[in-house]
């Protein structure tokens, strides 16, 4: 009998299409700079059902093609050690935050500005990925990445509220 597996099969293989696809309409309009919302909102909502930061390892388009394009060109060094602690994720995290809801509320949060500034973003934190995987190992970015870590944050939390739950026996 054939067993059924329960873990998530990892698309990173061609997830990188996304992102490519993602920048070429965001060029050739940048309304479709509205998608970075899916791009930035899905390891928020895979972390708050519970899967923790699986959207990293299995899913994230960024993350796809950092690995697959970046293999050959990379310097393959290991990322500075104060790179690597929780207090640098936390303020980069903090910094992209304030500067990413500046920038929403410059924009008069109309649509086509707003557009304009989710592929901004996206753009900007696409280039320093790549920059940091040339100079560093190819996924160095995956690392440091704000929504990774704010999405290991929330698991985190996640998991403390519900241990503090009380425990019902179902009969």
């Amino acid at each position: 009998m054939k067993q059924i597996s329960t873990r998530k099969k990892s698309q990173q293989h061609w997830t990188w299409i996304l992102i490519i696809t993602f920048f070429v309409l965001g060029i050739l309009d940048t309304r479709f700079g509205i998608l970075g919302v899916v791009c930035m909102g899905a390891p928020i909502v895979h972390a708050l059902k519970g899967d923790g930061k699986i959207h990293c390892s299995k899913y994230c388009p960024r993350g796809s093609f950092l690995g697959k394009f970046l293999e050959k060109i990379s310097m393959h060094r290991q990322l500075p050690a104060y790179m690597r602690t929780k207090k640098a994720k936390n303020i980069l995290l903090i910094v992209m935050l304030t500067v990413f809801s500046i920038s929403l509320y410059h924009t008069g949060f109309v649509f086509e500005k707003m557009a304009f500034a989710f592929l901004r973003f996206m753009g900007i934190s696409f280039i320093v990925g790549i920059l940091m995987g040339i100079f560093f190992k190819p996924r160095s970015w995956c690392v440091v990445c704000p929504m990774g870590h704010g999405s290991g944050l929330i698991a985190e939390q996640r998991k403390k509220i519900l241990n503090r739950l009380p425990a019902y026996d179902v009969e």
